[in-house]
């Protein structure tokens, strides 16, 4: 599927097509690896909840795994894991940052495993670019009986003024549109869809709050001088917050949104 996103851009800025900014992210590997958060354990643990204690050691599949930022903290819970991503940029950085996981070029829609291979597919900060139809079939295929399908979202906490306002400079993303819309869809062989939300923050400089900014793929797809706007605007507001200067950081607070789904 793919949509352009027009009125998003705002007045004088062209669109963009919703493939290019989907696999717009090699480009900015080192931005994505530098200003994007992790995931919370506790949210992994939840996801990955009905087929732990079934397995000796939980065979995942982490698609669309960018960087590797989900793929740690799997590796951490003590999962054996492969990572799936289109973009074989994404996939190096990944390789330095995540030693020895195998790594596979591949998609939602195509996956490069065979039928009934893993215990859990899970995808952090990917399934709003996927065909839910298409994205459920493959992942219902290469599951084993009972194997769980794992979503999970990082979304700022709006509710913090400045938050708020860092949004609407950088404009909403195609996630964050997702969730206000009612969250992802999952649809055959999966049944019930599950949620848990977790609440954190995480501490931040200015200039890892651009790095996150510039890891998005509205800047990264935006004209040079829309671009530049954009940062002007975040380095103003940052300008405004006391516990930013000289270097300091300031407490970013995030709402962790996870969802899982079994297959039968």
């Amino acid at each position: 599927m793919v949509h352009v996103y027009g009125s998003a851009y705002g007045e004088g800025m062209e669109p963009v097509n919703r493939r290019e900014m989907s696999t717009s992210f090699g480009r900015a590997a080192a931005s994505y690896e530098a200003g994007r958060p992790g995931y919370p354990a506790a949210a992994v643990e939840w996801m990955l909840q009905p087929v732990a204690a079934s397995a000796a050691r939980v065979r995942v599949a982490d698609v669309g795994s960018g960087t590797g930022k989900l793929t740690r903290v799997l590796v951490d819970a003590g999962a054996e894991v492969v990572a799936v991503d289109p973009d074989p940029l994404m996939l190096a950085a990944l390789a330095e940052a995540v030693p020895g996981v195998p790594t596979l070029v591949g998609s939602a829609e195509q996956l490069p495993l065979p039928d009934a291979s893993v215990d859990a597919v899970v995808l952090g900060q990917a399934w709003h670019w996927v065909d839910p139809e298409l994205g459920s079939r493959e992942a219902g295929r290469v599951l084993s009986a009972g194997g769980v399908l794992g979503l999970v979202w990082n979304i700022r906490d709006g509710k913090t003024p400045w938050v708020a306002r860092m949004t609407e400079i950088m404009h909403r993303s195609n996630a964050e549109e997702m969730m206000a819309e009612g969250g992802p869809d999952v649809l055959a062989p999966f049944g019930k869809v599950e949620t848990q939300t977790f609440t954190w923050s995480r501490s931040m400089t200015a200039a890892a709050l651009l790095e996150m900014a510039r890891s998005r793929s509205f800047l990264i797809t935006a004209a040079d001088a829309d671009r530049a706007r954009i940062e002007g605007e975040l380095s103003e507001l940052f300008a405004t917050l006391p516990e930013l200067q000289d270097g300091g950081a300031i407490d970013l607070p995030y709402v962790t949104r996870a969802f899982r789904a079994v297959r039968p």
